[in-house]
């Protein structure tokens, strides 16, 4: 798939400065200051409830953060900003329309002439293995179809930042690799991926860097192998050996 136009100008960094989210009187994240560039693939794990979930929504601009600032460094205007990002979410919500039409009304809400859809949607299926069931039905597809249909959706948009929240987490092993190949493909093609999971062995595959959360703060943030060779804490070691955090 064609990446974008080179006159488009990057919105990276995303910059997050002292983020702080608290509902119904707890804290769900604490302060958090990071930095995000292009190119590595950034892979966010923890405990459930360590606010992996949240940590996404509120970068995607979903959620107002309590205190603290998420900014990005490379566009001063917030629409063009949303307009350069996508998020695909563990369960995708699919509208009662094809699959071509699905990834038609993504691209017709962006602003794309339709002139230039109908080649973006047929790439996009094309490239996520769906070309041949464009005109089925995007509800009654199989769960690993509509997230393949949903990474679609999102790719035709050509994104600059890629969020992804546990894409595979309900799908069974060979449909996780399909996913898996997919994201792999966008990475190629110039999307910045942040994304959390579940699975130790997925990250160990897609990840260049690994942040780890664990009740609300980064206790880590390093290459991934690094990462799964030598964790710097008694909390990440403790994880991935399948204990239970406190």
């Amino acid at each position: 798939m064609d990446g974008r136009p080179a006159t488009i100008r990057s919105i990276l960094p995303l910059i997050l400065d002292r983020l702080t989210f608290s509902v119904g009187g707890k804290t769900i994240l604490h302060e958090l200051s990071e930095s995000f560039d292009a190119g590595r693939r950034t892979l966010i794990l923890g405990p459930n409830g360590a606010g992996k979930s949240v940590l996404l929504r509120l970068c995607h601009g979903l959620l107002q953060p309590t205190s603290g600032v998420v900014r990005w460094a490379g566009s001063a205007n917030r629409d063009a900003a949303a307009a350069a990002q996508a998020m695909v979410f563990q369960r995708p919500v699919m509208l009662r329309r094809s699959a071509y039409a699905n990834v038609d009304y993504a691209l017709s809400l962006r602003g794309t002439p339709r002139v230039e859809r109908r080649a973006r949607v047929m790439e996009a299926l094309h490239h996520t293995g769906l070309a041949r069931l464009a005109d089925r039905p995007a509800r009654v597809m199989s769960g690993g179809e509509q997230q393949r249909l949903a990474l679609a959706r999102a790719w035709a948009l050509r994104p600059q930042v890629l969020f992804l929240d546990e894409p595979t987490a309900n799908l069974d092993p060979q449909a996780s690799r399909q996913v898996e190949h997919i994201i792999d493909a966008i990475h190629a093609a110039g999307s910045k991926i942040i994304m959390t999971t579940h699975d130790l062995g997925q990250a160990r595959r897609l990840s260049d860097e690994i942040l780890f959360l664990h009740q609300g703060r980064v206790l880590e943030r390093t290459p991934s192998d690094r990462f799964f060779d030598q964790p710097q804490t008694a909390e990440a070691g403790a994880f991935m050996r399948g204990e239970l955090l406190a």
